[in-house]
């Protein structure tokens, strides 16, 4: 019988910190065993149902014993063009396991999972926290053969023993892969103790002043203003407030705040402790995604470095009153907690469900009061506006979009990375600064964006006013299948959906279909005309933004390349629709005939 008591006890009791509960349990355990739940039920107040609805919504917790090293392979559509089937077909050959399941000694564990934040580096995979790239059947042959061995995932990455607090270990497993940089982010770090002085030295009016005439806007895709959302935040009665940042950086193709994260932590945790000034907030969260564990280490230790130095804590920066800390919270595998109120459920113990809105995060956010919720990217802006000014950002960038913005680069180019670019770049320009070969179609924005022409868009800029982009930036050159492509990007969807919502939940289910016809040489016109009306009606209706993009890659292409859906249809003839079937149709009938003749032969 497994015991937990002392993981109960550690986290007080607290429902609201069952995420934690349930990371400490699987670590210890290996999985969340049945027989552990009674007594987590009994002192978080919750019934066992509670729990395993809650730990079976994640991908990364396991209900069941999971094989000593269990490997996730990336599947993105990155991977898939640089070796992913080679590297699949070498796991299964070297570990004797499929995917999906485990070899027959339990010893290793293979599955496969949507991107984690590494495809300037494909193909990659993680063993336990430690991540693998640039993966060749040879190093897969050498890896497994290692682990056969007694070696550790640990020791294999980290050979030299970097202590895992360090920037050397992650540096030891990944690249951060920065090709340019600009005057906003990766530069020479500030005297933080003195710009904290700064701060103080002024009303925290006056810091959401400054940040909203520099005309930030939110670098998670919303593209919000920064310093009107912290204005509503404050502007309320509550006098418990809160701030998050959002380090769920699960939109495919993105990794910048990886990046950030591993060279400019001091950055981000600058920009919450300003958050917190300007707002009143006592309390803040780092919410990072399960992919990104082997920065937990080293993030934990940025905090602790902070705190021993008055930057985090009571009496910040010696301004009596202002007590603020931050705490890293551990995601478990659900791209839908990049939408900010999944995230907020998620750091409540439950299931990342999109909340209705209103009421709004700023209103009635984490344990119902004030919440700021900013990405990783923002925050780090907002520090460099408060060493600098905000003139000096809003002289960059463009009317609507000022400052600069990262650009997760990948796919079909010479240097995949990241780059900082004043916004209204033009496409041509990036493609240009990236080495793109022969580039055909560029998807902007993940799944969730558009894809767009080169021939085509080549002149529009990087803009919130004209071509929107959160980070994320696939190239694809003319010998993709891109048609491939944007099926895989709609079961990326289909398997991501939380599912509480219909439009979200079928309707999803239907445009991968309806692709997947397409592909198959068995649509006509109707097909297509039903896609756009499905496709927008997903997008209205849907609870989330999850929702309200996914129909994006079907919707763009078909706008941006019409040609390829064009060449694939094939004419009705009467009134049934080419995807019908007729004989498929009757086999079941057919069947039952053949069934009762059987048994009326028998009597």
């Amino acid at each position: 019988m497994h015991t937990i008591t002392d993981i109960l006890e550690r986290h007080h009791d607290d429902r609201t910190r069952l995420l934690d509960i349930l990371w400490d349990v699987q670590h210890r355990c290996g999985h969340i065993p049945d027989a552990v739940l009674p007594e987590m039920a009994q002192r978080l107040g919750l019934t066992e149902l509670d729990i395993r609805e809650t730990y079976s919504f994640y991908h990364f917790f396991h209900g069941k014993p999971a094989a000593k090293y269990q490997i996730y392979l990336s599947d993105t559509v990155i991977a898939r063009h640089h070796g992913y089937q080679d590297i699949h077909d070498a796991l299964v050959r070297e570990t004797g396991s499929a995917f999906g399941a485990q070899d027959a000694s339990h010893t290793f564990g293979l599955e496969t999972t949507s991107c984690i934040g590494l495809s300037d580096q494909e193909p990659a995979m993680l063993i336990g926290k430690e991540a693998f790239t640039r993966l060749t059947p040879e190093k897969i042959k050498a890896i497994i053969s290692r682990l056969k061995n007694g070696e550790s995932p640990a020791t294999i990455a980290n050979p030299d023993g970097l202590a895992s607090n360090t920037l050397a270990y992650v540096h030891a497993m990944v690249e951060s892969g920065i090709r340019t940089s600009g005057p906003v982010y990766f530069q020479a770090e500030p005297d933080y103790r003195e710009l904290l002085s700064r701060l103080l030295s002024g009303p925290p009016e006056l810091v959401t002043k400054t940040v909203t005439e520099s005309g930030l806007r939110g670098r998670g895709g919303a593209g919000f203003s920064t310093g009107l959302k912290w204005r509503l935040c404050a502007d309320n009665e509550e006098s418990i407030r809160y701030v998050i940042c959002n380090a769920d950086e699960g939109e495919p193709g993105t990794f910048k705040d990886r990046v950030l994260l591993t060279e400019s932590p001091q950055a981000v945790l600058f920009g919450m402790v300003t958050a917190a000034y300007a707002i009143g907030a006592q309390q803040g969260v780092i919410y990072l995604r399960s992919e990104y564990l082997y920065l937990k280490d080293y993030l934990d230790q940025q905090l602790a470095d902070w705190r021993e130095q008055g930057l985090l804590g009571k009496t910040i920066g010696g301004k009596s009153g202002f007590d603020f800390d931050i705490r890293l919270q551990m995601g478990a595998g659900a791209y839908i907690c990049g939408d900010e109120t999944a995230l907020i459920e998620s750091l409540e113990g439950k299931r990342g469900t999109p909340r209705v809105k209103p009421p709004f995060p700023v209103n009635m956010g984490y344990l119902g009061k004030p919440t700021s919720v900013n990405n990783v990217e923002t925050f780090a802006a907002v520090a460099r506006i408060i060493e600098h000014g905000a003139s000096w950002f809003k002289a960059m960038g463009t009317a609507e979009s000022t400052g600069t913005r990262l650009l997760s680069i990948s796919g079909d180019c010479e240097a995949p990375g990241i780059y900082e670019i004043p916004w209204g770049t033009t496409l041509d320009e990036v493609l240009a600064n990236a080495g793109a070969r022969d580039p055909w179609a560029v998807q902007v924005s993940g799944p969730s964006g558009d894809c767009v022409s080169v021939e085509k868009d080549g002149l529009r800029a990087i803009a919130l006013e004209d071509l929107t982009c959160n980070g994320s930036f696939m190239i694809f050159n003319r010998s993709r299948d891109l048609l491939g492509i944007v099926s895989q990007f709609m079961q990326f969807f289909v398997n991501e959906s939380c599912g509480i919502c219909t439009p979200c939940r079928s309707g999803n289910v239907d445009l991968f279909k309806k692709i997947n016809r397409v592909i198959d040489g068995k649509a006509c016109q109707k097909d297509l005309d039903d896609v756009v009306v499905w496709g927008k009606l997903v997008r209205k209706t849907s609870r989330c933004g999850l929702g309200g993009t996914s129909p994006k890659p079907i919707l763009t292409t078909l706008q941006n390349f019409p040609e390829l859906y064009q060449s694939k249809l094939v004419r009705q003839a009467g009134p049934l629709l080419p995807s019908f079937d007729l004989e498929e149709s009757r086999r079941g009938y057919r069947e039952a005939i053949a069934l009762l003749n059987d048994r009326r032969t028998v009597s």
